[in-house]
């Protein structure tokens, strides 16, 4: 059984290559980079994260980010084998909400017990071999090794490639209405309700295991684990999470490990942290996020309005294309730019941002409008930037910003405000997104890179796009004249056709 797991695993194809796909999502990712000094961004490592995104029967959706580490092996198991853990006839609409949470713990240790047993092998031979060479060489350097001993010591470092590495894993079930949320480590999920108003109202569901996390140091401690360590260390066997998959490291060897020698029983753990919601009338998305673009974000603005500021950019880019791909990898490119930008700009936080990790992000709509693509300038609609500060540079005091996503043109606009609307307040007209806002508060120092203003220079239309006049010409809907005359009282003694002819 474990030779055939390990065939599946090396296999370029998977079983669930024939499972369908869930068309209400959209997954964007982006590899980790390295900044330079002179600003070039370069990869460290091949992208080690993973995802599935698939449509059960009898009501069921599945959905699952996965961040690994020391390698994607881990990541790319889970994706695998969680999926038939819980897709194959396990869960059904009859089910309690204590069947599910029972379904779903179960199906994380399941896949761990499962992944184990693909490196059994491995690990034997590591051991035997790791025997030999204190026996035959003890203290003896790789050069002074014999050729056998040589070659021993490379065999050593292809298993410990072969067996290392583990994945933090954030899943959300929907069954029948009822979404589950099962976190293990520190990806994030969040939930976005909009409400009648165009209000979004944002909720991280669950928080990351951590060493930050005062309930999972009480539980380290209960172990016999001594918290304060733990906590000043920020750090397990090079990892921040206090719970992952795999990793048998800490699974296996955790008494080698002088944080986790005292423990009574396995500290580290697999055992998935689950919060349930009901969808019933929600109208909004779900985002499910890697570490490594939620610490991006972090690392470039702060941890404050980190998660509204994701939820801007979703709503942003959901109300410019209909495509949930392509505006899930618009928002990670977004983020990148941002992190990118904070590391460029030299200021407080440009130290912090100089490299970020492997990112992805899914996005799942709850019947949620999809976007039309009459939302654009042309066609009457405007679009304000999300992804900006929150305070400028030079102010350190609290500040309320209302940020307007997307309007669509029923009447005058005045700085996002439609003014002359005969539509009710709140009402989206069928096709057209809702209003978007953010209520936001800051309380860290920024610095701003964006200029705001009433868009004068947009001529405003109204819902129709324009038509071509008699020769064929569509009016611009941006005023040059200011341009022009300008232009040419700097080049009064230059003839020029330039201007509108």
């Amino acid at each position: 059984m474990a030779a055939q797991r390990r065939n599946l695993m090396q296999s370029h194809q998977s079983w669930t290559d024939d499972l369908p796909l869930c068309q209400m999502c959209g997954v964007g990712s982006a590899p980790n980079c390295v900044y330079s000094p002179d600003g070039k961004g370069t990869q460290s490592h091949p992208n080690e994260d993973g995802h599935l995104r698939f449509r059960g029967e009898d009501g069921c959706f599945l959905y699952g980010v996965f961040n690994g580490y020391d390698g994607s092996r881990v990541a790319s198991y889970v994706s695998q084998f969680l999926t038939a853990e819980l897709l194959l006839g396990q869960l059904n609409s009859t089910h309690t909400d204590d069947d599910v949470r029972r379904l779903l713990t179960q199906a994380f240790s399941g896949v761990e017990k499962s992944f184990f047993k693909t490196i059994d092998d491995a690990l034997a031979v590591k051991a035997d071999l790791s025997n030999y060479l204190p026996t035959h060489n003890e203290g003896t350097g790789y050069h002074q090794l014999s050729p056998q001993g040589q070659k021993v010591q490379e065999r050593l470092k292809e298993l410990e490639q072969e067996v290392s590495g583990g994945a933090t894993a954030v899943v959300a079930l929907i069954l029948n209405s009822r979404l589950y949320i099962a976190n293990v480590g520190s990806n994030r999920a969040l939930l976005c309700k909009s409400s009648s108003d165009g209000q979004n109202q944002v909720q991280q569901i669950g928080r990351p295991h951590n060493t930050e996390n005062e309930d999972e140091l009480q539980r380290l401690a209960a172990l016999g684990v001594d918290p304060a360590r733990v906590k000043q260390a920020g750090q397990i066997a090079g990892q921040p999470s206090t719970r992952t998959i795999g990793d048998y490291r800490v699974k296996l060897n955790y008494t080698d490990i002088d944080l986790l020698s005292g423990a009574k029983s396995q500290p580290i753990i697999a055992e998935p942290e689950i919060h349930r919601n009901q969808l019933d009338g929600v109208t909004g998305f779900l985002l499910l996020m890697s570490e490594g673009l939620i610490s991006a974000l972090e690392s470039a603005r702060g941890p404050e309005q980190a998660n509204q500021e994701m939820v801007a950019m979703v709503a942003a880019e959901l109300a410019q294309q209909s495509d949930l791909g392509a505006a899930a990898q618009a928002v990670v490119e977004r983020v990148k730019r941002v992190h990118h930008d904070a590391h460029a700009s030299g200021r407080q936080r440009a130290a912090r941002c100089a490299r970020h990790e492997d990112m992805t992000l899914l996005v799942r709509t709850l019947d949620y409008p999809p976007s039309d693509g009459l939302l654009t300038p042309t066609q009457g609609g405007r679009i304000y930037p999300v992804s900006v500060p929150y305070s400028n540079s030079q102010s350190t005091s609290k500040t309320s910003v209302t940020l307007s996503l997307v309007m669509p043109s029923q009447g005058t606009l005045t700085n996002g405000t439609n003014t002359a609307s005969t539509v009710e307040e709140g009402t989206p007209t069928p096709g057209q997104s809702p209003t978007a806002t953010l209520q936001s508060t800051n309380t860290q120092t920024q610095s701003s890179s964006s200029s705001s203003g009433d868009g004068s220079l947009f001529r405003q239309r109204g819902s129709q796009a324009a038509q071509p006049d008699e020769t064929g010409r569509v009016p611009p809907y941006v005023d040059f004249s200011q341009f022009y005359r300008l232009w040419g009282s700097d080049h009064a003694d230059t003839q020029s056709t330039l201007g509108p002819q």
